[in-house]
């Protein structure tokens, strides 16, 4: 694999189709592969559809369902989602259905085309690789999603915020053409989880094109869990994705807890990666977390990697899907050195320690989370419970207190815990309106110092990956 840089799939909305189209086209050798985040696009495609002519990423997504191989389906999509002179500015989304055990056709084919389109906009005229990132976590759409990246030729599958050991079997499966089936945990009850299935032949009344498997490279954070997940996978992994707990985004919670779970991790040496370990294991490999920098690259290639994976630096590009506003805001603080970012253990609904940039008018801010009305109208983090009498029920600790606890939660789980699902689409530039952003990022941004000459500079995705592959201008 040829790839030195890898660059970050964040979502929601972040990692979009220029920027990764921007990171793939580098003329190499050395080159970098370009990421979309599939977490949440089918919200994150209805509302750009919703915005219509307004918004430049409209015009991209109508393109690419012309080419989605069932004609029909696409249209329903369009017919369904697209305001072509926008709604008005101030009205709220409309919103896209839950995703629960049985969705309805009309989600799958919201699925699948939206995960076709942002792949097929992100290879749109080049012939170089791409991948799409998911989160385990994010578990319901992902047989539908596979299927839509698939249908558009993705290369790459990355996939973090749990374990995910079903995939490489069910990439086999869906490449197959054969139905797929995804195993969803489910709490309480007997405990037992609950199979998905998706037949493509069934849904869409024919036979998928023939399609190419992508490689699978999960994220883990230590040498131990590539191990396992090496001995337990259910086909075969490409590589690995190695992640420290100073990456953006979620983090792998430390190996050992401390007294207060409220407290910020610290992490020890249980949490430090063998990385000969990595090597013996034969695979490829990339390191993320602080590493954004020529010389973290070759440090990563000391250690044995191929190369690193870098979020935080295209996440602030002139590409990146990131509000303009926040962008340069963000910008703006990590150059003067006056940015701050926190890893928070209890913020994300996942239960995962998710890193928080300190920001103004953001719901890093306590009097801004407080004056906020719950809402779960996005629901992209519920999970399945089992009621008393047998029926699945979805909760998140995000959504409204009284909801959460008339569902069998325990209330204090709440506390404290931020809806991610809509302060992400707000980062994003796809809010409500009067819903908050979040931000993430990693805890090291010094990358702006060598890529920005004064704090209201900015830079592109192709500035980024020069500086970080060491090399002259692309």
């Amino acid at each position: 694999m040829r790839e030195q840089v890898i660059q970050g799939g964040m979502g929601l909305g972040l990692s979009v189709p220029l920027l990764a189209r921007a990171v793939s086209t580098r003329t190499g050798p050395p080159w970098g592969l370009g990421t979309v985040s599939g977490t949440a696009v089918n919200v994150v495609m209805a509302r750009v559809l919703q915005n219509g002519s307004r918004d430049k990423g409209c015009e991209g997504f109508l393109r690419a369902l012309e080419e989605f191989p069932f004609p029909d389906v696409a249209k329903s999509v369009i017919d369904t989602w697209y305001v072509s002179s926008g709604i008005p500015k101030g009205k709220r989304y409309r919103t896209v259905e839950m995703f629960t055990l049985e969705p309805s056709p009309e989600l799958i084919n919201l699925t699948v085309c939206a995960n076709f389109a942002i792949v097929w906009l992100a290879k749109e005229g080049h012939h170089n690789r791409v991948s799409i990132n998911y989160l385990e976590k994010v578990n319901m759409p992902l047989i539908y999603s596979f299927v839509g990246a698939m249908l558009a030729g993705v290369d790459y599958v990355t996939m973090g915020a749990g374990i995910p050991t079903q995939v490489p079997g069910v990439l086999d499966t869906i490449t197959q053409g054969r139905p797929a089936e995804y195993r969803i945990p489910i709490g309480g009850g007997d405990g037992k989880s609950r199979l998905m299935n998706f037949d493509p032949v069934e849904h869409f009344g024919t036979r998928l094109p023939e399609m190419n498997r992508p490689a699978f490279l999960p994220i883990v954070s230590l040498h131990t869990l590539a191990k396992m997940f090496l001995r337990r996978a259910s086909g075969s992994v490409e590589g690995f994705i190695v992640e420290a707990p100073s990456a953006g985004g979620h983090n792998a919670p430390p190996r050992v807890r401390g007294e207060d779970p409220r407290a910020e991790p610290i992490y020890g040496p249980k949490d430090e990666v063998d990385f000969g370990e990595m090597v013996d294991l034969g695979l490829p490999f990339w390191i993320g977390g602080s590493f954004a920098s020529p010389e973290g690259l070759k440090r990563a290639q000391t250690l044995g990697a191929t190369g690193i994976q870098a979020g935080s630096i295209f996440a602030l590009c002139e590409e990146s899907g990131m509000d303009d506003s926040i962008k340069r805001e963000v910008r703006r603080l990590g150059f003067r050195g006056e940015l701050r970012v926190h890893t928070n253990p209890i913020a994300s609904p996942t239960g995962f320690p998710f890193k928080v940039v300190n920001l103004g008018g953001t719901l890093s801010d306590e009097g801004v989370y407080e004056s906020r009305r719950r809402t779960c109208d996005v629901s992209g983090l519920v999970t399945p419970h089992v009621r008393h009498d047998g029926e699945i029920e979805y909760r998140c600790p995000a959504e409204p207190v009284k909801h959460y606890g008339r569902k069998g939660g325990v209330v204090e789980d709440t506390q404290e815990v931020r809806c991610l699902c809509n302060g992400l689409l707000t980062t994003a530039a796809l809010g409500n309106p009067g819903e908050p952003a979040i931000v993430t990022l990693g805890d090291d941004v010094s990358f702006l110092r060598r890529l920005m000459t004064k704090e209201n500079d900015s830079y592109s995705a192709s500035d980024a990956l020069t500086y970080l592959l060491g090399v002259g201008h692309a």
